[in-house]
């Protein structure tokens, strides 16, 4: 089988080139900061909900009321993307952010947080996820441009596992440092608005002047414009294999916040430390997987779907292993495969998406990412309950093993018709990449045609 081809620089630098624009540096350096106090809220609102209810089932509503509103509104967060400043709309979005995370810190330090009020804040927060989620992404390309793009995508997964890795370490020493009660977890939370500061401070900073503006898309009807990015997918050949492969693996494959949990407690029989150091070796793998794409450049289909296959093999390995250190080095690899996997898709799905169409196409990608949590933890946790741990997970494995059989299928398929491949839609005014099948044994999209 051919070997994988990705663009060699040489120089070291070159995995931080992105970083050489000053208002992408900004965004970066605020991100950081932001997202690692992200985790620790995470962590720390997930002990909260465990010391007022001491039941499971209300901390799965937590992430179902947290992750439900990007099911029901990411289409719709993609059209305003491309409507919408998206500079202007990060502020606005970063800053609504900052007032639930402090709601939230003066509710609980006042002793008067109540599970009601953590499902609808949870709601509110997801719900401007669902808006800013499809604006972030499309406004990477303004910041850096075409020709960093797909560094910038990889030092986006670099810093989104680095923080995944910082953030719940500080959430745990400042709580057990407190003594692990509400004013503990209430200090997570505040620390949490301060850095949300550094990342509404660095959008202010930018320099407009230095941005690739992008024309937004005319305003219209919702329904119409949402329409326009279906056409453009089903028209594009690649972006129809990216997204049925994420289709299972972002609703079954990647659901380690249901998974991992289980995994510790019915399959190693182990406690809170054990779980620590599994979701730590994840995300240390993924931070240097991140590394690697970023300096090595961005791939192709092939690698998309290579990675995605080797992760179906991973997640069996995963429920077959009784071993604590067997497990944590499943895991490990199961983080630099996974970030090859969603990287290469953020990175195509960028630069393949026209300017215009953009948002809309990230808003489809959020959808089937991080929209389809609620379903994938839903089915994982009921099947858990009646059939075992090990069953489910090596059930979603086969879900995950079709969704990459069934990607790979239409890539062959779209290959034997390329010939006499319909054109897209002329309304929708824009130029379909040509997709390049030869470079590796005749499944991936060439990554030349970026």
């Amino acid at each position: 089988m051919p070997r994988v081809r990705l663009p060699h620089t040489g120089d070291l630098t070159q995995a931080f080139s992105a970083l050489r624009n000053r208002n992408y540096r900004l965004f970066w350096g605020g991100q950081l900061v932001s997202q690692a106090g992200t985790w620790m809220q995470d962590v720390a609102l997930s002990w909260l909900v465990v010391l007022l209810t001491d039941s499971p089932i209300a901390l799965g509503l937590t992430m179902t009321f947290r992750f439900l509103p990007a099911l029901l509104f990411s289409l719709h967060g993609g059209v305003l993307a491309d409507r919408l400043p998206k500079r202007r709309t990060l502020i606005i979005a970063q800053t609504t952010h900052l007032l639930v995370a402090l709601a939230v810190a003066v509710l609980t330090s006042a002793d008067a947080i109540t599970v009601t009020l953590i499902y609808s804040l949870a709601a509110v927060r997801g719900l401007v996820d669902s808006i800013e989620g499809p604006a972030r992404q499309a406004f990477v390309p303004e910041m850096v441009g075409r020709k960093d793009l797909p560094n910038a995508v990889a030092l986006n997964s670099t810093l989104f596992n680095a923080a995944r890795v910082a953030g719940p370490a500080i959430g745990a020493v400042v709580i057990s440092a407190l003594g692990g009660g509400k004013d503990a977890i209430a200090a997570c939370f505040y620390i949490n608005v301060v850095t949300y500061l550094a990342v509404i401070a660095a959008l202010f900073a930018m320099r407009p002047s230095e941005l690739h503006l992008i024309p937004l898309a005319p305003r219209g009807k919702t329904m119409r414009q949402l329409r326009e990015g279906f056409r453009y997918v089903r028209a594009t050949p690649e972006v129809m294999v990216i997204f049925i492969v994420m289709s299972c693996i972002g609703a079954f494959g990647y659901n380690f916040q249901t998974m991992l949990p289980l995994v510790t407690k019915w399959l190693l029989n182990a406690g809170a430390s054990t779980l620590s150091l599994l979701t730590t070796a994840m995300g240390i793998g993924s931070v240097v997987a991140g590394l690697f794409i970023a300096y090595r450049g961005k791939g192709g289909l092939r690698l998309l779907l290579g990675s995605a296959g080797f992760f179906v093999i991973l997640l069996v390995l995963l429920a077959l292993s009784t071993s604590t250190a067997a497990t944590t080095a499943v895991l490990f690899v199961a983080g630099i495969v996974g970030i090859l996997f969603m990287t290469t898709a953020n990175t195509r799905l960028q630069t393949l998406a026209p300017d215009h169409l953009r948002g809309r196409v990230m808003g489809i990608y959020i959808l089937l990412f991080i929209g389809t949590v609620p379903i994938g933890s839903y089915v994982i946790g009921a099947m858990a309950e009646y059939v075992g741990v090990r069953i489910t997970i090596l059930t979603m494995a086969g879900i995950c093993a079709a969704g990459v059989a069934a990607g790979s299928f239409y890539a062959l398929r779209s290959r034997k018709a390329l010939g006499a491949e319909v054109e897209p839609d002329p309304a929708l005014a824009v130029e379909t990449p040509e997709w390049d099948l030869t470079e590796t044994a005749g499944l991936e999209k060439g990554a030349g045609a970026a």
